[in-house]
């Protein structure tokens, strides 16, 4: 079951942590070369994996209920902000950004420099299916992408740089009884709030 997320809330938390690796991506531009625009890409190191954000507190439906809306709890203070360690002259992070989005042909575009993940103090999960009983759980999550690239321009030296940013964000209700999630943060989301021993926690 996929639900829908609604965030409330004003941004501001008091303890701001960047995500691993993130630090090294606070931007640059390479001044050393002349400006140059219409260079070309090499993409390597990519790298495309989903972050547990979000968990609600145990659930548990003693008889049939209809519908469900719970707040989903951040999982620590992290804010994320996309970033590009080095930028070529004339070229800026967004730019390279796009240029990754089109290289994993992504349906919706990256998340640019300008966009965070995380300053949002509530969120919330609802899902309407029906007949829900017994034990579940819900959590949120965020699809990063890591990439390392090669500009080159006209002879100029070839530049190196990485980018981290994400292709979306999600969350996710289950029935503890059901199989394992497909997900390592679905399989942890159950670990950390099914009761032991059920089923969505094997294997886990």
């Amino acid at each position: 079951m996929r639900g829908i997320t609604r965030r409330t809330g004003a941004a501001g938390l008091a303890a701001v942590a960047m995500v691993a690796g993130l630090t090294a991506c606070t931007g640059g531009t390479d001044d050393r070369v002349e400006a140059c625009t219409d260079g070309t890409y090499a993409w390597s190191g990519v790298k495309r994996w989903e972050k547990l954000t979000e968990l609600a507190d145990p659930i548990f439906f003693e008889k049939k209920t209809a519908s469900y809306s719970s707040k989903l709890k951040r999982v620590d203070n992290t804010v994320y902000r996309p970033g590009v360690s080095v930028t070529p002259k004339g070229v800026g992070a967004a730019a390279v950004i796009k240029a990754l989005g089109r290289h994993l042909k992504v349906e919706e575009p990256l998340a640019g420099p300008s966009e965070t993940y995380g300053e949002e103090v509530e969120q919330y999960f609802e899902n309407a299916t029906g007949d829900l009983k017994g034990a579940y759980y819900a959590w949120g999550y965020l699809k990063l992408v890591d990439a390392d690239f090669t500009y080159t321009c006209g002879s100029g030296t070839p530049l190196k740089g990485h980018v981290r940013t994400w292709e979306g964000s999600g969350s996710a209700f289950l029935p503890c009884s059901s199989e394992p999630w497909h997900t390592t943060t679905g399989r942890e989301a159950a670990v950390r709030t099914c009761p032991e021993g059920s089923t969505a926690t094997k294997n886990a």
